[in-house]
């Protein structure tokens, strides 16, 4: 494989083609045996480093001034693993990059429940998350890359509303099961520093569980293999690859679509959960935790199951080219039942869970387009790293809505929001004629 810009992944009109460019892919036979248990175990050490970690320091009476310090930055590994995702396009299979790294998760959690007892834990297990998060971070990469390795096109397309559930759910698991595990523990043994030394000593037998299995489940297509390095230089080879991605003639749309078609979603983002649980006489819905828990936990993730599934099938069968206005209208006009909700403030909880519902079954088919749209601009020589590009620029996105605000009648933020969050004009860039790439050696 050459690293030369003009044999980088194909223009953006041929991620909205019904019909992709084709790749090399290994048979997907028994892809439910590997997706999920990737997808899930993909998710579960990001949801332990930027939450789980804080509730344990929490239980272990760490200062809020400490925590907000010490753990804000454990983001970083996602945001700029871009980065470094060529050299692991460079160095190695993807499956191997894969096991290894799930095997490295497994003595990290193993490390955090080993070193909790000591006096000097805190800075200890800090230590410990940052590996982790580069880990993890890694890991995505891989695993990404893997997934397009090992399906073609329209398994990709099919399944990719399979590999979105399994990440939520692991982010339910995390933010959810552990954290009640970890209480539980608490309520039972009287220790802090006992209980979470239980939970991650856990996490750590299942994480070197999942490695074991997937060292034997994962397939191994026949592309997984090092791309050719064009200059023997591994530096000026992985810094070829990445410049690779923004030289071709439609980045400009392709950042475009990136940066703003999930704009008005990552702005509600932070706002549903103060809506939801505000008093009323402040324009809130007053839920309880408890209540907005089961609503999500219940019809939201019931809904967002077969939202995703629904729109990896439809892009699957017709093609992204056809769908995308009407996924990117399903992501993003249920948000104005948030401002029915806000202007009516009702009390029946079926129109709660009934809104919820409908929200996060638009929020699974629309995402869809964005990840396979991903996946469209990544084809070509260098997909591990250009997919991973793609993620890093939608990641600092989402901390934008941090400033927060309450979706009340005299403060009506999401209108505003629902139209910024529209793509007026989904990029059909033109077409230009492939040019074969350049001999190598």
């Amino acid at each position: 494989m050459s690293t030369s810009p003009s044999s980088s992944s194909p223009s953006s009109s041929s991620a909205l083609s019904g019909a992709p460019t084709p790749v090399t892919a290994a048979a997907p036979d028994h892809a439910w045996r590997w997706i999920p248990t990737l997808y899930f175990g993909q998710g579960i050490p990001y949801v332990v480093v930027m939450s789980l970690a804080v509730v344990m320091y929490k239980n272990l009476a760490i200062s809020n001034t400490a925590i907000a310090i010490y753990t804000s930055w454990l983001y970083l590994p996602w945001v700029i693993k871009p980065l470094w995702s060529p050299f692991v396009e460079l160095f190695g299979r993807k499956r191997a990059w894969i096991v290894a790294l799930q095997f490295t998760l497994g003595v990290a959690f193993a490390l955090v429940a080993m070193t909790l007892p000591a006096p000097f834990f805190f800075r200890a297990t800090l230590a410990v998350l940052w590996l982790m998060a580069f880990a993890s971070a890694t890991h995505d990469i891989a695993a990404d890359g893997f997934y397009l390795f090992a399906l073609n096109p329209q398994r990709q397309a099919a399944f990719v509303g399979v590999r979105s559930t399994f990440y939520r759910l692991a982010m339910i698991a995390g933010q959810g099961g552990l954290v009640w595990l970890a209480g539980a523990l608490i309520d039972r043994w009287d220790d802090p520093e006992r209980a979470w030394q239980a939970v991650f000593a856990a996490l750590a037998v299942a994480f070197l569980a999942v490695a074991t299995w997937h060292a034997w489940a994962l397939p191994r297509p026949a592309v997984d293999v090092p791309a050719v390095p064009a200059t023997g230089r591994p530096w000026r080879d992985g810094a070829t690859i990445f410049v690779a991605f923004f030289r071709r003639p439609d980045i400009g749309r392709i950042l475009a679509f990136l940066l703003l078609y999930r704009f008005a979603e990552a702005q509600l983002l932070k706002l549903v959960t103060p809506f939801l649980l505000d008093a009323r006489d402040t324009g809130g819905l007053a839920l309880t935790n408890q209540q907005v828990g089961l609503y999500y936990g219940t019809a939201g993730v019931i809904a967002l199951t077969l939202g995703g599934l629904l729109g990896g099938w439809l892009v699957s069968r017709h093609g992204l080219r056809r769908l995308l206005w009407p996924l990117a209208l399903a992501l993003n006009v249920p948000n104005v039942l948030y401002v029915v909700l806000a202007a009516t403030l009702p009390t029946s909880s079926a129109l709660i869970v009934g809104a919820i519902a409908v929200e996060q079954f638009g929020y699974g088919l629309g995402f869809t387009a964005y990840l396979i749209f991903m996946m469209r601009v990544a084809e070509g020589p260098h997909r591990t790293a250009h997919y991973a590009i793609c993620t890093g620029l939608h990641g600092p996105r989402h901390d934008a809505p941090r400033h927060g605000g309450r979706l009340a009648p005299r403060n009506p933020r999401l209108p505003r929001l629902f139209y910024l969050g529209l793509p007026r004009h989904p990029p059909r860039p033109r077409r230009r004629r492939q040019r074969p790439p350049p001999p190598t050696g």
